[in-house]
């Protein structure tokens, strides 16, 4: 079976000439993309929120899923690579995108809950993560990845990992955890009440 994506939006290789020129090595795997978009299309008028936007690949694909009347906002804390985005997403009045650090932007957000959080940075993966899960929407779909080893990974990266996955399962959160493209998890939220 070819897992390879069956389309690809068409703004990824402008975005991906920018990732190489900017040598920013860190953009979501296309296998994830193509499940991001999928995912997005299921929810339709959706909030979404992506933490670590980099060059814009992930929202690439999560934007070519959403519906005219789904939101996305996307999170990137470094100015060059949220600038390259922006340039990308300038004409698309669906996408939000934020400069600002990602810890500090969830501390402080008291807007809508999110349908689906796409978590490709820190913030809300190895941190922050109950923070992060109270602002889904009950149903609301959280996706992390880069859960395989990856050649950009720090050294101490692996620790990291594997203290999320032990954090799992969690009450209020139905997940599975995938080693597949560049190692998932994707949960699902099934309770209204604040996650302990």
């Amino acid at each position: 079976m070819n897992d390879a994506p069956l389309t690809r939006p068409h703004i990824l290789d402008v975005i991906q000439e920018s990732a190489a020129r900017l040598g920013f090595r860190m953009s979501c795997e296309e296998r994830t993309g193509a499940l991001l978009a999928t995912l997005a299309a299921s929810k339709p008028g959706g909030r979404f929120l992506e933490i670590g936007t980099g060059v814009g690949a992930g929202a690439a694909w999560m934007a070519s899923g959403m519906d005219a009347s789904s939101r996305l906002t996307t999170i990137e804390f470094n100015p060059g690579l949220h600038a390259a985005a922006a340039v990308t997403f300038f004409d698309d009045p669906r996408v939000e995108l934020v400069c600002a650090d990602a810890s500090e932007w969830l501390r402080e957000y008291d807007g809508e809950p999110f349908d689906l959080a796409f978590v490709d940075w820190r913030p809300g993966k190895f941190y922050q993560l109950d923070t992060l899960l109270n602002l889904l929407a009950p149903g609301g779909l959280y996706v992390v990845d880069d859960l395989l080893p990856q050649d950009t990974w720090p050294e101490n990266h692996p620790e990291r990992v594997d203290q999320f996955l032990e954090a799992w399962p969690r009450a209020g959160m139905v997940a599975t955890p995938m080693s597949w493209a560049s190692g998932l998890l994707v949960a699902a939220k099934t309770a209204s009440a604040r996650i302990p």
